[in-house]
């Protein structure tokens, strides 16, 4: 595999950054997940808006124009060739010293990684998956906007963690006010009374691309939908719940913390927007 870093490709082993690197240290920077269906980068555009947008607020310079980030992605998928494949691109404040102040780092760090990716088992997205919500409550979107698509993910992390030591996939995490907000890596729906239910992002949730790709879906498909904020008693009543994320596509969920969802099975909303969210990939996207 070659790696791109700092202007060029290298070989997967010589693809290292500085252990003074504040991404490192501190968490300091931000990141893209993008895919690419049959030769085609899906929603490319809107991944790296999106990565401009975090390295604005968190005031990191991005050394590249977005044309020439554009470039470099679809480089990554040639070198390695690739045509179904997971872009992590990744932007840190680069090297420094022990301290936080990010004066300090004279140089970002910018690297791309190609490769393939299966973040759920294929039986998972046929059978569906079963959730679990955790203690870990989702970071206040006063003190960490969710929007940021930043390198820290310990929030997150924890959250994973407590639900792999309880045997699951995959966790609900709470707002502050116990209100449903998101997994620890994708955006989560329900379908009831031909409603698209998801919960806004001001609760502390990220405008997903492929939430968003869902939501103008699911529109044609004749459902009204709606961001409003939810509780588990919701969930646990849907008809239909399912996840969705630039890794995890569209997950089906047939349980909640033991409850059954609907029938226990993927449901025909669920299994329409799947088929949908196929079919856009691909005839949408950026070819290379």
């Amino acid at each position: 595999m070659k790696v791109y870093l700092n202007g060029k490709f290298v070989d997967q082993s010589k693809a290292v950054v500085s252990v003074f690197d504040h991404g490192l240290l501190y968490g300091d920077g931000v990141f893209e997940g993008i895919r690419s269906y049959n030769g085609l980068i899906f929603k490319l555009e809107d991944h790296i808006d999106r990565l401009f947008e975090s390295a604005h607020t968190i005031m990191l310079r991005v050394p590249m124009s977005k044309a020439e980030l554009i470039g470099v992605v679809k480089e990554s998928l040639r070198v390695n060739k690739l045509r179904d494949a997971y872009i992590r691109l990744v932007v840190t404040r680069g090297e420094g010293d022990l301290g936080l102040d990010p004066r300090k780092c004279a140089q970002p760090t910018v690297f791309i990684i190609a490769d393939k990716i299966e973040l759920y088992p294929k039986k998972l997205y046929e059978q569906g998956l079963e959730l679990i919500t955790v203690a870990t409550q989702r970071n206040v979107p006063e003190a960490l906007n969710p929007q940021i698509k930043s390198l820290n993910y310990l929030n997150n992390i924890l959250a994973k963690i407590e639900a792999i030591n309880a045997g699951y996939e995959e966790a609900i995490m709470l707002s502050h006010s116990g209100y449903v907000t998101e997994c620890t890596g994708e955006n989560i729906f329900i379908v009831k009374d031909k409603h698209l239910l998801t919960p806004p992002p001001y609760i502390g949730v990220l405008r997903g691309i492929t939430r968003s790709t869902v939501m103008d879906l699911a529109a044609t498909q004749r459902l009204n939908v709606q961001e409003d904020l939810l509780t588990r008693h919701d969930l646990f009543n849907a008809e239909e719940v399912f996840l969705t994320g630039t890794a995890a596509e569209i997950v089906p969920v047939v349980k909640i913390d033991g409850r059954v969802i609907g029938t226990g099975k993927p449901g025909p909303a669920t299994k329409k927007l799947q088929a949908a969210f196929r079919q856009v990939t691909k005839t949408e996207g950026v070819r290379y």
